[in-house]
């Protein structure tokens, strides 16, 4: 690898020694142990925009994975720890909204059987869940996201596999300063050998239009793509222009306002959603959703909301009475997401289908979808 980084100036000596003497380590890691990261200074998560795919030959591709995004942080067995991480060795995840999802997910515990031979790694990510066909499922991955320490049957039957396509520390050093082009070939280098089953090295695709790659995605029933610039630095926290992501999948982001009973055989539960996103007047209507609930989710929903009862519509735009006789109002506080085939001029989603909570997300995170 020192010969391949040599004509990156960003590289620093040291961590180009860092690179070249990297080396794995038998010593199993803790995962999730309380003293590993210092909650101040967490990185939050490079955001992409929406947009239509960029032409040019400065922009990879990458695919979209339909799962949770999540930051890891990894100690190893090294003499300097980084200037986030504390000892003693182990493995730490972080969801987007800052939630320590790490006993969630501990096939992420081979970060440390992998990167052993480190003294700090934060690599970026997306937790995933595979179908029968080896495709992401975000339905799957729902079995997964609400069990704070699944049971062996429960990752048995629902494993999940971490796809790193980000290196934002290492060794102390912070890497994010350096291009894209040159944080990639970093973790190819990181993830070159011997790899953990449970971690994956998505493809990063060069030399082919983001038009190719989109219809790829197509084909194999992914969620979409996203194109990143090769000269780029990583952004935290920050939606960059550097990072343009085209879904395939019209998906939106949801806060729950309200509810309304079913009929007929879900009369004793929930029947639909009252759906919106928050703005400085209260949460802005934007439809109903009463289709793709599992019982499973129904009973789960009417659990959460019930002790989330008020008296006041949270809701700070009109709501059509038809949707809003017998609602049920709660406070805004579960953030959701929907499927949905259009969206009106008025700002409604149209033909939504629910795709499940989002206990990764805020409230704050959701965003009014951009008129058409």
């Amino acid at each position: 690898m020192g010969t391949r980084t040599a004509s990156h100036p960003a590289l620093t000596t040291d961590l180009q020694f860092c690179c070249i003497t990297f080396r794995r380590r038998a010593e199993r890691a803790v995962l999730g142990h309380d003293l590993l990261v210092d909650r101040r200074t967490l990185i939050h998560p490079m955001l992409a925009t929406p947009g239509r795919p960029p032409v040019g030959g400065n922009w990879t591709f990458e695919f979209k994975w339909d799962g949770v995004r999540a930051v890891s942080y990894v100690t190893g067995f090294g003499s300097k720890p980084g200037r986030r991480l504390r000892t003693p060795a182990g493995v730490q995840v972080f969801s987007r909204n800052d939630k320590d999802i790490s006993a969630t997910y501990p096939e992420l515990g081979a970060l440390g059987e992998q990167f052993a031979g480190v003294s700090s790694l934060i690599v970026d990510g997306e937790i995933v869940a595979l179908d029968d066909a080896g495709k992401p499922s975000f339905g799957r991955l729902q079995n997964r996201m609400h069990a704070a320490r699944p049971e062996e049957d429960l990752l048995a039957d629902f494993p999940v596999r971490y796809y790193v396509f980000d290196v934002l520390e290492l060794d102390g050093h912070d890497t994010m300063r350096l291009t894209y082009a040159q944080r990639r070939e970093l973790l190819t280098e990181l993830l070159s050998e011997d790899t953990a089953p449970e971690l994956v090295l998505p493809p990063s695709l060069q030399g082919v239009s983001g038009s190719e790659v989109l219809a790829t995605a197509r084909e194999h029933g992914l969620e979409g793509i996203v194109a990143k610039a090769l000269e780029s630095r990583y952004e935290p926290g920050r939606r960059s222009r550097s990072w343009i992501k085209t879904p395939l999948v019209s998906t939106q982001e949801v806060v729950i306002g309200g509810w309304r009973a079913g009929a007929g055989r879900r009369a004793a539960t929930i029947g639909s959603l009252l759906l919106g996103a928050p703005t400085s007047a209260g949460l802005h209507y934007l439809g109903h959703v009463g289709t793709g609930f599992t019982d499973a989710m129904l009973r789960d929903l009417r659990d959460r909301l019930h002790p989330l009862a008020a008296r006041e519509n949270p809701f700070g735009s009109a709501i059509p009475r038809e949707h809003a006789r017998d609602a049920h109002w709660v406070a805004p506080r579960l953030v959701g997401e929907v499927e949905y085939r259009q969206l009106t001029h008025d700002g409604l989603l149209r033909h939504a289908s629910w795709r499940g909570l989002r206990p990764d997300k805020d409230p704050d995170d959701v965003r009014l979808p951009a008129l058409p």
